[in-house]
C-alpha cells in the first residue's frame, strides 16, 4: 500500500513539474502583465480586439501571448518580458502571400484542400505554413517565400 502512494505522489509529481517546465500556458489578463509587455500589445491591437491573452514559461524564460483579430484576421504574438517581439503568426490566404511559396504549397498539397494558411514572423525570418487535408489526414507544409521548405 505504501508503494502505490508513493508512486502516486512520485506520477503527480513529475506530471506537475513537466507541466511547468513543459511550459504550460496561464491565462492572464491585461493588469497581471509587465508594463512594457502591455504597451507592446495594446500598440499591436490599435484597431483590432484582443481576444485572449496567456504566459507560459519555456526554458525559464517567461514568454506572453496574446491573440488578436485585425481587420478582420486572426493575429496571435509571443512577446519576452521586455515587450520584444519574439513571433507573430497572421492568418492568411493563399493568393496574399508570395507566388513561389504559393505554387510549393499547391504542389505538395496535390488533391487535398488547403484548410488555412498563416504567415510566421520568427526572430525576423517569415515563413508561411499551411494545414492541409488529405482525404481526411491532416498535416502541415511549411516553406520560405521562395518556395523552399523551412524549419
Amino acid at each position: 500500500m505504501k508503494v502505490k502512494v508513493v508512486g502516486t505522489l512520485v506520477v503527480g509529481l513529475a506530471i506537475a513539474i513537466l507541466g511547468i517546465a513543459g511550459g504550460a500556458e496561464t491565462k492572464v489578463t491585461m493588469n497581471e502583465l509587465p508594463a512594457a509587455v502591455r504597451q507592446a500589445i495594446t500598440a499591436r491591437a490599435q484597431g483590432g480586439s484582443i481576444r485572449g491573452l496567456s504566459m507560459e514559461v519555456k526554458n525559464g524564460k517567461k514568454i506572453y501571448e496574446a491573440e488578436l483579430t485585425m481587420n478582420g484576421r486572426n493575429t496571435d504574438i509571443s512577446l519576452d518580458e521586455q515587450g520584444n517581439l519574439i513571433e507573430a503568426e497572421l492568418t492568411t490566404t493563399l493568393d496574399k502571400i508570395p507566388a513561389a511559396a504559393r505554387d510549393a504549397i499547391q504542389k505538395q498539397a496535390g488533391t487535398g484542400s488547403v484548410l488555412t494558411v498563416e504567415e510566421v514572423t520568427d526572430k525576423g525570418k517569415t515563413i508561411y505554413e499551411a494545414e492541409i487535408d488529405r482525404a481526411g489526414k491532416k498535416s502541415e507544409i511549411k516553406v520560405d517565400a521562395n518556395g523552399h521548405p523551412a524549419r
